[in-house]
């Protein structure tokens, strides 16, 4: 078997990706690229593999969120702080409901590229490349700004370390000491006056009384003060990935240097593929996206294509259906991992396919065919006797309106009031942790089941 090389992928067929038109200005800017210090290290990519396999074990829960897409434009400290804020908050909730640890990671720090249902795209009869990410080409519509620009992928690096810098620093730094986080919650079932929320905010409220009469204090306990959150973003632009990809002089292993998980879109998963070629080698935890068209036959060739040792947390399989379909398509898909004795982790994702046009225009997602998704995933789940092993949400710290519905009640009236999204609808802050609750209570209903079972 010849050695995997972070080039083989160039050999191999390739969609969803741009045609540069300036060979020279791409080579530099990937010899640049590969001179700078990878983003991410090997031993903090092996970690994030252990969390997740003890989430594919039902010992730990993964939530993966955060943008679409990341913009050049609406980037800023605050922007981070308030999605890195939503996350501990539904952290926090999930934790309280599955009784086990939450993996966090973001949808941070490298989600600048975007695969397109179409190559182009028409407005007033003029038709134009589609736009592909800030890190490829710009959201405006002329025919200057569609062009893919190499030296994006310099703008997006930097941005990426800056993003990177600034959670390790929250991480660390005492912003998410787990009283502060409480506090958050309780300001938030507050506001919204949910009784039901209010008495799971009570409790945890009670249990951290309790551990600070005890003893046990962020002062005491350094897990209390500080969180590990990791990075993750779909492995689209393989020039990019290339270019950031380093040896891990520990293991003699390729590390995708550009985040600490890397993902294949339901696109791109094409076993003989570029992408799943890249994948293929590189020790990073990988996702891969399974949608309506994923075969049984198709699983099985990937997952021994992405992951031959058969490696608890290297991959995680992101079912992403829409509402009323993961009936109809997942028990296929969890009947083939046990017929190949895989492990896997298998995680829900339940924005990708509940994208609708509003009768105002705008793209949105409705909140409760979010919610049935994400309830037809852990049914599911329980009927196999198989471990529902996290969620993966688009979603924002930011008070948008751009998915409908939830306890403030988003009408399509009110998706312009602040539509700032440069791709797909997320949910917003208050959206993201009224789900983080009802997540919370299917994770609570099934541990009760699992319990009674037992017994019985």
């Amino acid at each position: 078997m010849t050695e995997w090389q972070k080039t083989n992928w160039r050999n191999k067929p390739r969609v969803q990706m741009p045609d540069y038109i300036d060979a020279a200005a791409l080579a530099k800017v990937e010899a640049q690229l590969s001179q700078y210090p990878p983003l991410v290290f090997a031993g903090e990519a092996r970690r994030l593999k252990q969390h997740l396999g003890a989430a594919g074990r039902g010992e730990a829960f993964l939530l993966q969120g955060g943008d679409c897409a990341e913009s050049f434009e609406q980037f800023s400290a605050d922007a981070i702080r308030d999605t890195f804020k939503v996350m501990l908050q539904m952290a926090m909730v999930l934790t309280y409901g599955a009784k086990v640890p939450v993996v966090k990671v973001g949808r941070m720090a490298g989600q600048f590229a975007k695969p397109r249902s179409a190559p182009t795209e028409v407005l007033d009869g003029v038709e134009l490349p589609s736009y592909r990410g800030d890190i490829i080409n710009e959201l405006a519509f002329t025919p200057e700004a569609r062009i893919p620009n190499p030296s994006k992928m310099l703008q997006a690096y930097t941005q990426a370390a800056a993003t990177l810098n600034l959670l390790r620093a929250f991480s660390t730094g005492g912003f998410a000491d787990m009283s502060m986080v409480h506090s958050w919650t309780l300001g938030f079932t507050d506001e919204q006056d949910v009784q039901k929320y209010s008495e799971i905010a009570d409790r945890i409220q009670d249990t951290i009384d309790f551990m600070d009469a005890a003893g046990i204090t962020a002062d005491t306990t350094h897990e209390f003060s500080t969180v590990e959150f990791y990075t993750s973003h779909e492995g689209l632009l393989l020039e990019y990935e290339e270019a950031l990809t380093r040896l891990d002089s520990t293991s003699g292993n390729w590390l995708a240097g550009s985040g600490h998980m890397i993902w294949i879109g339901d696109r791109t998963r094409q076993p003989d593929g570029a992408h799943v070629e890249f994948c293929s080698g590189v020790l990073n935890p990988i996702g891969l996206k399974c949608g309506p068209t994923t075969t049984a036959e198709d699983l099985k060739v990937l997952m021994a294509k992405l992951n031959p040792e058969n490696e608890e947390g290297r991959l995680t399989l992101i079912a992403r259906f829409g509402a009323g379909k993961a009936g109809e398509h997942l028990p296929r898909l969890v009947k083939a991992v046990k017929e190949e004795g895989a492990k896997v982790t298998w995680v829900c994702d339940p924005m990708h396919g509940n994208t609708i046009k509003s009768a105002t225009g705008y793209k949105t997602r409705p909140f409760d065919s979010v919610l049935r998704e994400v309830r037809d995933f852990f049914g599911v789940h329980q009927a196999e006797g198989t471990v529902p092993g996290g969620v993966h949400f688009e979603m924002t710290g930011l008070d948008v309106t751009e998915c409908t519905g939830g306890v403030r009640a988003v009408t399509e009236e009110d998706l312009s009031d602040r539509y700032h999204t440069a791709c797909d609808p997320r949910l917003n802050a208050s959206q993201s942790l009224e789900l983080a609750f009802l997540v919370a209570e299917e994770l609570t209903n099934l541990r009760r089941d699992r319990k009674n079972r037992a017994a019985g």
